[in-house]
């Protein structure tokens, strides 16, 4: 079989140890040339295709290593046009792939499905975000990295908080869901999260930070990119047309930084920790999951059971219809276990 592997969206910890493993296990079983598409959709959009061959030595001692060597692309998009499209079918027609293996998010799950209604091309699909929000799967690799850098964000930021006794607001990524938030804002023992999923009063923030004012004397808050006050709607950062995604969100602790200022003693100040969550090495647990996501990946291959992503369900590997996941985010509940336990220990979440 001829096997292309493509990563696409946002870079991602774990990105090489799915690499790295999908290649290594096909190329144990034999029969099989790999074959890595750079920069994502991006490498099947030009007027010929941009590849790698891909071997056991091109794949050897990049399970730490942080990015994709084949590189990404969260701009492509294969389907944007005619004419577009008709020279990503050629471009598949000239490598004469049997399937791609495609690493990505919920939009990357989606430009596959639409390539493979387009084109005929399979597709295999791996999921990947530090959003952890891929519908039917439980954990995604580069969540526990993204929940460790930001944790310890949180920590640090702490010590000056308590130093200096203001409020430290640290907006983390994201998107829409805040899971992300949510796990760093407990670890990292914050007194504030803020989810897009939860609206959040301006007021009842105020109350809890002058209560602490008494006592504490300082305030953490920990807060998704995608929150928002009642009433008002995601706060955008840019607009990128002809993007998959066109809408990029960013800045949402500055504008409570002053909903907040004019209300309190304590001085405010915002942390945005942006892409420095999805840098660095990945974490021993993303390491061993991306391994098995990418060895649980070249098995479909291999049965040529296309069309499907690779998903965990509690402990155990599985896989669904990439139709199922596309474009469908996975939201925190308000009446997730994690929610509940945050508010009884004492975290306000906004509402």
């Amino acid at each position: 079989m001829r096997v292309g592997i493509l990563t696409g969206g946002g870079d991602c910890p774990g990105l090489n140890a799915v690499i790295r493993a999908v290649t290594k296990s096909l190329i144990h079983h034999g029969q099989c040339e790999v074959i890595g598409i750079q920069d994502g959709f991006d490498g099947l959009m030009g007027e010929t295709p941009r590849v790698r061959a891909l071997d056991w030595r091109e794949v050897s001692g990049i399970l730490h290593i942080g990015g994709t060597i084949l590189g990404t692309s969260n701009s492509a998009n294969p389907l944007k046009n005619q004419t577009t499209l008709a020279r990503v079918a050629r471009n598949l027609t000239v490598l004469a792939l049997d399937v791609i293996v495609v690493i990505g998010g919920d939009g990357t799950m989606s430009l596959a499905h639409g390539l493979t209604e387009a084109t005929g091309v399979h597709c295999v699909g791996v999921p990947k975000t530090i959003d952890n929000d891929i519908a039917h799967c439980e954990h995604s690799f580069g969540f526990d990295t993204a929940v460790a850098t930001a944790t310890e964000a949180l920590r640090r930021i702490e010590s000056t908080a308590s130093s200096h006794h203001r409020v430290m607001i640290v907006e983390t990524m994201g998107r829409r869901a805040g899971w992300l938030a949510l796990e760093s804002g407990i670890a990292g023992a914050a007194d504030v999260i803020l989810l897009p999923e939860i609206d959040y009063s301006v007021d009842t923030i105020v109350r809890h930070c002058r209560q602490r004012e008494q006592r504490q004397r300082y305030t953490i808050i920990c807060m998704g990119e995608g929150a928002k006050a009642q009433g008002a709607s995601m706060t955008v950062h840019e607009r990128v047309e002809g993007s998959p995604d066109p809408v990029r969100l960013g800045g949402v602790g500055h504008v409570l930084r002053l909903q907040l200022q004019p209300h309190l003693k304590s001085e405010v100040r915002t942390t945005v920790l942006g892409h420095v969550q999805r840098g660095g090495e990945p974490t021993p647990f993303d390491r061993i999951l991306a391994t098995r996501f990418g060895h649980r990946a070249a098995q479909l291959v291999l049965q040529r059971k296309f069309g499907r992503m690779v998903t965990l369900r509690g402990a155990r590997l599985a896989s669904v219809p990439i139709a199922d996941v596309a474009n469908i985010q996975r939201l925190v509940s308000p009446a997730h276990e994690l929610v509940k336990m945050a508010r009884d220990i004492g975290v306000c979440l906004g509402d």
